[in-house]
This record gives C-alpha cells, sequence and structure tokens, in this order.
C-alpha cells in the first residue's frame, strides 16, 4: 500500500466507494454513492456494481463525469431516474453513433468497439439526458456535489466537489473521475480529447485542497494532500516525458507511420485494439506544440525531424 492510500475503508462520510472485484481496474472502476437527507446520487456506475451484494439505497439520479464506456457501463440499471452529463458529452449518450462520435476511432476499428459498448458495457440510449454546466450544484440535502468543468479527456469531463458538515467542519472530497493519477499518465487520443485543456484542467485541481482525493480507477482514495500532489506530479510528468521521448525519436526523419508503430502512449506488444489512432492523435498533438516551438520541422506532410 502507498503512502497516503486508505486501507480498504469504502465509507467517508455521507460517500462510498462502492468497488468492484478489480478495484478499479479497466474496465471496472470505482463508482460513488453519495446519500443525502433528501436524495442519493450514484455516480459513474461502473461494471463493479453488476452483480454487486446487497442491495442500494433507492438512486435518485445518476451523475457521470463524462461519457466514456466504462463510466456509463451501470446505468442500465436506473432506467427510471435522471442521467446528468455535462453539456458538451450528452450527445454521446443520445445515440451509440453520439458516442463512437467522441472516440473517433476508424471504421475497422469502430466495427468491433460498436459491439463492445453493447455486449460488454451495456449501452442504452437516453433520449432526455439532464445537462449541466461548470459551477452547477446538486443538493441532496445536508450534502453538495459541485461540477468542475475539467475537459481534455473529453470535451465535458468534470470533476466533483462533494461537501457537507461534520462535527460543525465542512468536510470535502474532490473525485477527480479519469484523472486518475496512474502511471499511465493522462489519456488524450480520442477525437474529442485535447492536450492543452488536460493541461489547464490539471493546473486547476492541483490548486484545489480536499479531505480526501478519489479517481475512477486503480487509485481509489487518498487522504493526504502530499500524497495526492505527489501521484499529481507522477501523472501529469508523463506528458513531458512523452515529448522528450518524441524529440529523441525525431533526431531523424520519421514519418507518422514510424511514430505510431514506435508507441509512446502504449507499450509495444499491448493487445489494445485502438492503439494506432490513439498514437497517432496524442503524437499530432505534441507535434502541433513543438512545431510552433521551433523545436522540430515538417520536411513534408507526413514526415518531421526535430529542429
Amino acid at each position: 500500500m502507498s503512502a497516503g492510500t486508505l486501507p480498504y475503508d469504502p465509507r467517508f462520510g455521507p460517500v462510498t466507494m462502492l468497488e468492484g472485484p478489480a478495484k478499479g481496474r479497466y474496465p471496472e472502476g470505482n463508482s460513488l454513492l453519495v446519500e443525502g437527507s433528501r436524495e442519493s446520487v450514484i455516480v459513474d456506475p461502473s461494471l463493479g456494481i453488476l452483480g454487486r451484494e446487497g442491495p442500494l439505497p433507492e438512486i435518485s439520479r445518476v451523475l457521470h463525469s463524462h461519457c466514456h464506456e466504462d463510466h456509463i457501463a451501470g446505468s442500465h440499471l436506473f432506467p427510471d431516474v435522471p442521467w446528468h452529463f455535462h453539456e458538451l458529452d450528452a450527445s454521446g449518450i443520445r445515440s451509440i453513433e453520439g458516442l463512437l462520435e467522441i472516440y473517433g476511432f476508424p471504421p475497422h476499428i469502430e466495427a468491433g468497439f460498436r459491439d463492445a459498448l453493447v455486449d460488454q458495457f451495456h449501452f442504452v440510449a437516453c433520449d432526455d439526458p439532464q445537462t449541466f454546466v461548470e459551477g452547477d450544484v446538486f443538493d441532496l440535502g445536508d450534502v453538495t456535489i459541485r461540477a468542475l468543468h475539467t475537459p481534455g479527456h473529453t470535451r465535458g469531463h468534470c470533476c466533483f466537489e462533494i461537501e457537507w458538515l461534520e462535527a460543525g467542519a465542512r468536510r470535502r472530497l474532490l473525485y477527480l473521475a479519469d484523472i486518475e493519477l496512474t502511471s499511465f499518465g493522462p489519456y488524450y487520443g480520442d477525437a474529442w480529447s485535447d492536450l492543452v485543456d488536460f493541461e489547464r484542467s490539471l493546473a486547476r485541481v492541483r490548486a484545489i485542497e480536499a479531505d480526501w482525493y478519489a479517481t475512477f480507477h486503480h487509485i481509489g482514495v487518498l487522504e493526504s494532500r502530499d500524497a495526492y500532489l505527489a501521484r499529481l506530479d507522477r501523472f501529469e510528468a508523463k506528458i513531458g516525458e512523452r515529448e522528450t521521448r518524441l524529440l529523441e525519436f525525431l533526431s531523424e526523419p520519421r514519418t507518422m507511420a514510424d511514430i505510431v508503430e514506435h508507441r509512446f502512449v502504449y507499450r509495444p506488444g499491448d493487445a489494445v485494439s485502438f492503439a494506432d489512432p490513439v498514437e497517432e492523435r496524442s503524437a499530432r498533438q505534441h507535434l502541433t506544440r513543438l512545431l510552433s516551438q521551433g523545436r522540430v520541422r515538417r520536411l513534408d506532410e507526413e514526415r518531421w525531424e526535430r529542429a
């Protein structure tokens, strides 16, 4: 157990972390149950809550940090309550075509992924999702959830500040969603991802002080700000590491095919069906920045080298 990581104790005031068997490892995730005096909300219902032993309290609404397959996989269990998404991601739940647009995979990958969305992640369209924007507050009675728009992973990705009074003191849990603090680093390889936005979002969450910091994947909950900042430093450093490795690789002219094959996001040999488009989108964002800084030059339409 790393420093600052809580032992398995999933309840923090009115917030319970619903850990699945895989402890937040993809394709599962760490969903949150937030119970107020008037309403109970589930945040990012994942595959981990399917087949969960014991009943959940009556759920008033489902709150999503963003529209990705692993964050909506359990939403179908709550068909009779509102589903909430940031307005920029809401089209992803209205139809499977809308969700596929967020990823932007090429046709030969999209076909298989479409099947996985339905068969593995239980995609169900919602014709009328309820939308929210930056700063909107959900008042559950004695506990509030405030939306913080933190784009980059998707256009509508949000973190949530969950606050309540406990023994006269204000307590706060910051839910980071897919600012997941893992050693993999930030993911900005979808059609709706943006590296610059992700970096701005990282700066924003760095400034937020909380009693606990919770992620959807792997890490779970951190109670030490020092541990949180250390994890955030490591997570953010992956951006610079990828850029440095890319510059080193461009010591001689390289094509985009060369860059994709070399792998800067995934490890060579990782069995990820959509790795190639993710590598390309990620690399093009780095190349755009490096070109603007005069650190690389473009030799032709598909070849670059270090300046």
